[in-house]
């Protein structure tokens, strides 16, 4: 269930927010609004409940900081806290926070509080959100209609696959694809998004001066073009363990629903769909192979109740009523059969051999009714052609 005291705040900007996007000035907080947040947020045994309830009432971060440590008691801070927050930052303390507000300047970062009215209205109402929100890239204030795609690190090649269709499909339609920018399956959702110029958020775990894993820096470069890159951590701060289950709990409260497409048992996508659940939002399952145990999270998430997927319609069947699409708006379920159209008799045949899962060019050799030369020749024109492209050992799979 969602949270009281942030439910009425969403709600309310909800209720006033406008179809077009606003501008980016809207967006930027002052620097001397982020200096009182982030002094607010060094006080020892300030939680972000107090917090919060403290902004709220004393209308900002700023408000909070001047006012008396009587005030501070009466709205149920100890004593101990509000004189902390009455004194203001050591020398130390200063020094630090103005080299952290240095270096988002240098790493264009910006930063959202859950008070202003760019904050995400789906994110505020989940149970525990975050109260600020760093963010590089477009990141406008609006409600995105978006769908979250995870999976496990150590993904199958048809698992990309699928997952780059499945996001290419949801993407066309106009929904924003959030992710987590892990290797695998995430990086495969975010992909497909961006190869249908669609809109796809990451959330990372570390500070947004960071890129991790750092394989992914140009990936993150093209999000940041048509997307943003999120964070709750403030610039500096590591890839911890423990920093990513809790950035899971902003994918899926950022979104109308999460799909696993391939995770195992233990797959930290499970633990996006245990959140999922917990803030009332819609879990979808891709099943795969029963030998396969990266499938056997996705499996599992069925058995408990989730929808079964095979295809982007399946996904759509459930979120439309939350979904500001027309009723008549379908994937194009014919595009496979449009694409083989284009082709020669020659490489309509090649194509057909080929499907998500790997299939090697020995094989393709042994059931061609061609010539090995020629084979080779229609491989290269489909893979020039973007329909197939190589894998290692030797083998092809469809794009």
């Amino acid at each position: 269930m969602p949270c009281t005291y942030t439910h009425g705040l969403a709600h309310a900007w909800e209720m006033g927010c406008s179809h077009a996007k606003p501008s980016r000035a809207k967006m930027t907080m002052t620097s001397e609004t982020l200096y009182d947040w982030l002094v607010l947020r060094t006080i020892r045994g300030l939680n972000e409940r107090m917090l919060l309830r403290a902004v709220q009432h004393f209308d900002g971060p700023h408000g909070v900081r001047h006012a008396s440590v009587r005030e501070l008691e009466a709205l149920g801070m100890k004593r101990a806290v509000a004189e902390a927050v009455a004194m203001g930052p050591d020398p130390e303390t200063e020094i630090r926070i103005r080299r952290t507000m240095q270096r988002m300047a240098e790493c264009r970062v910006e930063v959202v509080s859950i008070v202003d009215p760019g904050y995400p209205a789906r994110l505020a109402m989940i149970a525990d959100p975050p109260l600020l929100l760093y963010y590089t890239g477009p990141f406008f204030p609006r409600t995105d209609q978006a769908v979250a795609i995870v999976g496990t690190r150590r993904a199958s090649h048809a698992g990309c696959a699928l997952t780059e269709e499945l996001s290419y499909n949801l993407a066309t339609l106009g929904l924003t694809i959030v992710s987590g920018l892990a290797r695998g399956i995430d990086a495969a959702a975010h992909r497909g998004a961006l190869k249908a110029n669609g809109r796809t958020e990451a959330v990372l775990g570390c500070g947004l001066d960071r890129t991790y894993p750092p394989e992914h820096r140009q990936l993150r470069q093209q999000i940041e073009g048509n997307g943003a890159v999120l964070s709750e951590w403030p610039v500096g701060e590591p890839p911890r363990p423990y920093h990513f289950p809790r950035r899971n709990r902003v994918i899926s409260g950022l979104s109308l629903g999460v799909v696993v497409t391939e995770a195992s048992r233990a797959s930290g996508a499970l633990i996006t769909a245990r959140f999922a659940v917990e803030q009332n939002r819609e879990v979808f399952a891709v099943p795969g192979s029963i030998k396969d145990n990266r499938h056997q999270g996705a499996h599992w998430l069925i058995q408990q109740g989730a929808k079964l997927v095979e295809g982007p319609d399946d996904v759509l069947e459930e979120l439309r009523p939350q979904l500001d699409l027309p009723q008549d708006d379908q994937v194009n379920t014919q595009r496979g059969a449009q694409t083989e159209t284009m082709l020669s008799r020659e490489e309509r045949d090649i194509y057909a051999m080929v499907s998500d899962d790997p299939i090697s060019v020995d094989d393709i050799l042994a059931q061609a009714p061609f010539f090995p030369a020629e084979v080779m020749s229609i491989l290269l024109a489909l893979e020039l052609k973007g329909l197939i492209r190589q894998v290692p050992g030797a083998a092809y799979v469809r794009t």
